[in-house]
């Protein structure tokens, strides 16, 4: 899994994210499941119960690639990293409207866009051939 950067990403995001997920539920004392302000996380990041189980999702995804094979972890990297990358645009329109389901802030917003840098970058520039067919037709 060390010689395989999406695989070590994987699994260390996931392990972050599942860690992040159930942190999120200490936070969230007589918070709605889909209340658009939240409890605050290390006194930073707004949560609620919606996002602390997306958090939970994402971490069981990542950590479940990096622990099975490199195709399966650039892949699960590639497609986590473009949900973020939507995700933190989408939630600097929504945050501080009815449509904010997720509870984010601003440091939200850096979280995502750094998290979708780090795993499309490793997602679609590491590992590239690995788990292809060589084979020629």
């Amino acid at each position: 899994m060390t010689k395989s950067p999406n695989r070590l990403l994987a699994t260390v995001f996931g392990a972050v994210y599942l860690l992040v997920g159930l942190l999120g539920f200490t936070a969230t004392a007589g918070v709605g499941f889909f209340d658009t302000t939240g409890g605050l996380l290390l006194g930073i990041f707004e949560v609620n119960i919606f996002h602390n189980i997306a958090h939970l999702l994402i971490g069981a995804a990542l950590l479940i690639a990096g622990l099975s094979n490199v195709p399966a972890s650039r892949r699960v990297n590639t497609t986590i990293g473009a949900v973020y990358l939507v995700l933190g645009i989408v939630g600097l329109f929504v945050t501080g409207t009815d449509l904010n389901i997720l509870a984010l802030n601003v440091p939200d917003h850096v979280l995502h866009f750094g998290s979708a840098v780090v795993l499309l970058g490793v997602g679609l520039g590491a590992d590239k051939g690995i788990g292809r067919s060589t084979a020629v037709a």
